[in-house]
């Protein structure tokens, strides 16, 4: 039963299945949003679904001057990595199937190898636009990350844990305490825009700019898995935010407390109800900063990152530190 139960996790909810379709209806909802916001009528609901499939149907293209078996390979390499996070994070309860002590760093080391893998795609297709873009990838990888990992830092020193279920668990019982990591949180959701490398921080694939950046020789299968990837990164990225500084798929105790249900099942059910419903919040924040800014410079993005962002990001672990010691939560 235990091996089901596994199977069941990996490939179906909250595993693969889960993450690809949610993503899906991700970037409907992103795309269907920032319509809306410019007064324009949007995609219908299946769009995602139906542009991946007329993708995988088309003719898929490797360019003579390209590294064949790295180009090949960096679109299945990165989406694997996003799967297996997705696997790591608290989605149905305060515990994942595979948590371990350190799982957070795990989770921020599998969601860095996508901009890794961006960027050798765009290095090794050959392409002098997809070489400019893979050069503003790592820019922009060198700029985001570091507030993102400070940011995420702050939750795990308050809760005085690495683990994702150790931090969920001290969100539901400390609520007022995450408080203060709120500031963390609004660095998180502006590093992950650009770990994504969405408005205002789309500078590697800029149209206008270098066609399509480091994905400007891929088409059919390949370009279809880099789209369905950017939708898994939404989702992961966005459940990772929302299990980290809003408690994941619990409430407050002091509102309802779930683990006094006396059915799995139903505490399962109601468990990830929660964990969409705070993964759409985080989702709808990314759609207003496409819609409210406009693209930036690479050398603005790396100044917005280095004098702001960071700064503000050991701000936020110094107020963390401060409320530690003096045992105020």
């Amino acid at each position: 039963m235990n091996w089901l139960l596994s199977l069941a996790y990996i490939f179906v909810v909250p595993g693969f299945l889960f993450v690809l379709g949610f993503g899906m209806f991700a970037e409907w909802l992103d795309r269907f949003g920032y319509a809306r916001m410019q007064r324009r009528v949007g995609p219908p609901l299946l769009q995602p679904f139906w542009d991946f499939v007329k993708l995988m149907a088309k003719e898929d293209i490797v360019p003579e001057k390209a590294d064949a078996g790295m180009f090949s390979a960096v679109p299945v390499v990165a989406l694997a990595s996003v799967l297996c996070a997705a696997l790591y994070i608290p989605a149905v309860a305060a515990q994942s199937l595979f948590s371990f002590q350190g799982d957070l760093i795990m989770v921020l080391y599998l969601l860095t190898i996508p901009s890794l893998a961006l960027f050798l795609a765009g290095w090794h297709s050959g392409n002098q636009f997809g070489q400019v873009g893979a050069m503003r990838v790592a820019t922009q990888l060198f700029s985001y990350e570091v507030p993102f990992f400070l940011a995420l830092l702050a939750p795990a020193l308050l809760a005085g844990s690495w683990n994702l279920s150790d931090i969920v668990a001290y969100a539901s019982t400390e609520p007022l305490g995450m408080l203060v990591t709120l500031l963390g949180f609004l660095i998180g959701v502006i590093a992950l825009q650009g770990k994504l490398e969405r408005l205002p921080f789309d500078i590697p694939d800029a149209e206008t700019e270098i066609v399509g950046g480091p994905l400007t020789e891929y088409s059919g299968r390949r370009l279809a898995l880099f789209r369905l990837l950017r939708d898994a990164e939404m989702v992961v990225g966005a459940g990772l935010l929302a299990a980290v500084f809003l408690g994941g798929p619990l409430l407050p105790e002091m509102l309802f407390d779930i683990s006094s249900m006396d059915s799995v099942w139903l505490r399962w059910i109601i468990g990830f109800a929660v964990f969409l419903v705070k993964t759409l919040i985080v989702i709808l924040l990314l759609v207003l900063m496409k819609s409210a800014v406009a693209r930036i410079r690479i050398d603005q993005m790396v100044a917005v990152s280095y004098k702001w962002l960071i700064q503000l990001g050991v701000v936020q672990i110094l107020i963390v530190l401060v409320i530690r010691a003096l045992e105020v939560f």
